[in-house]
């Protein structure tokens, strides 16, 4: 990848005041989700796992916050199986004049995304793309929701963008070749109002990316934080730091 951060490594901790001041609302039985038996499946495809259910349990958690922003264009990048963006396009069932816009650079995760969201009965336009390629200039500054569960495991450059499901987490240096690719065009795609979540993991330094967005002129909190037997997950939000959260 041709996009280099050049920044002071970070290593400490994260600091539990950059902790989201949020009440989940997981627990009302109104705020419908996508339902995991109207998933669609294809071994091609990353199934919904921990980081899926983490981002949107953060979307539920600002639920509220949602509704009040009253989003036009809310856009998913790597859609996977569609479990993400069907979820948000339900949570915001009601609003009026609200548009979904998914992709994935694997052509069947597109096809799978498309199924998951006939099964649930919402719409979306799918697009086959390398994160927003292509659709830069229908985007620009008018993303009011960016979600993003990118390739965040740490692996040899040259597994990142292969053809299958080895894309869907292939991460490079760090897992951020990927995630640093799309930070040099977030400030390009959303609106002042606009919400940006990210998963990241302990790997990825993801103090050092809330350092790199607050460069960029957005402010930062942890949405939700999981542990795994495996990772210590993130769920990064961001917003212009004019705006309030």
């Amino acid at each position: 990848m041709d996009f280099v951060v050049e920044v002071e490594a970070i290593s400490r901790p994260l600091n539990i005041n950059l902790f989201c001041n949020k009440k989940s609302e997981t627990s009302s039985y109104d705020r419908k989700i996508a339902e995991i038996r109207l998933v669609a499946r294809h071994p091609e495809v990353y199934e919904p796992c921990e980081d899926s259910y983490a981002i949107v349990d953060a979307l539920l958690a600002d639920r509220a916050q949602l509704l009040e922003l009253q989003p036009k264009l809310c856009v998913e990048v790597g859609s996977g199986s569609g479990y993400v963006i069907t979820s948000l396009a339900l949570l915001l069932n009601g609003l009026d004049s609200v548009h979904f816009l998914a992709t994935d650079i694997n052509q069947t995760a597109a096809e799978t995304t498309s199924r998951t969201l006939n099964n649930h009965a919402v719409k979306a336009d799918v697009v086959v793309a390398d994160l927003l390629s292509g659709l830069e200039n229908r985007c620009r500054g008018c993303v009011d929701v960016l979600l993003f569960n990118p390739p965040y495991v740490p692996t040899p450059e040259d597994e990142v963008g292969v053809k299958g499901i080895t894309c869907s987490w292939a991460g490079g240096l760090r897992g951020r070749s990927v995630i640093d690719r799309m930070l040099r065009i977030v400030n390009t795609l959303m609106s002042e109002k606009g919400l940006f979540y990210l998963v990241t993991v302990s790997e990825n330094q993801p103090v050092e990316i809330c350092h790199l967005m607050k460069r960029a002129g957005f402010a930062s909190c942890i949405a939700i934080q999981r542990s795994t037997e495996e990772e210590v997950l993130q769920v990064l939000k961001f917003w212009r730091q004019d705006d309030e959260v």
